[in-house]
């Protein structure tokens, strides 16, 4: 049992005499875990920002940047990167400002609020991520439909001779979207590992300040 069960233990034992100074031990225990845990969100969210970027160092990132313009999606590409860049750094923003906000809260309906923005917040910003991933799946099979011959775009000379060039086509496609759906699950995983164990807790944090009939 942790020292903010014990501390709520406690408070709920003691006369109605002295709630106060109870309260207020437990508040500010909350408080420190809510602050900690909206801290760690803006920074995994910095993390998750910079860290992709350094893969462009890579040899095979330029050569799939490469195929996207071979494909005729070099303008969708540069869209949705001025969309993620613009997007992402808002939502970066956000929970810099949340974090600042309960780090010089003193009032509990405050922090229920700020809690709730907070969640809110992170909602939002991984269904705009995962959304954003699996649309680019699915543009880049569109770009292979619209695609006279896709292999040599994606940089391909190999061509099976007991395939026809439509059914490749099909088969490409139908493989870029499978990819889409496992990758964009796979990732829904690592935000549910990275964001839904930190908002847990967050609600945790919510719940017991509103059993306390702030």
């Amino acid at each position: 049992m942790d020292e903010l069960e014990l501390l709520k233990r406690d408070w709920q034992k003691k006369d109605k005499q002295l709630p106060q100074i109870s309260f207020d031990e437990i508040y500010k225990m909350i408080w420190k875990k809510s602050s900690s845990i909206v801290k760690w969100i803006f920074f995994i969210s910095v993390i998750e920002f910079a860290l992709p970027h350094l893969l462009y160092f890579l040899p095979s990132m330029s050569k799939s940047l490469a195929i996207w313009k071979d494909l005729g999606l070099g303008n969708f590409l540069l869209f949705s990167n001025v969309v993620q860049y613009s997007v992402v750094l808002f939502f970066i923003f956000q929970f810099y400002k949340r974090y600042k906000e309960i780090s010089s809260l003193d009032n509990a309906k405050q922090l229920l609020s700020n809690i709730l923005k907070t969640r809110k917040t992170v909602k939002h910003y991984v269904i705009f991520c995962l959304s954003l991933i699996f649309a680019s799946f699915m543009v880049m099979a569109v770009g292979i439909y619209l695609n006279e011959d896709p292999m040599t775009a994606m940089g391909y000379s190999y061509r099976p001779e007991n395939i026809s060039p439509e059914k490749l086509k099909t088969t490409l496609i139908a493989t870029v979207v499978v990819l889409g759906v496992v990758v964009t699950l796979v990732m829904g995983c690592i935000y549910f590992l990275l964001y839904g164990i930190l908002l847990k807790k967050l609600n945790k944090n919510y719940k017991e300040l509103k059993d306390m009939d702030i």
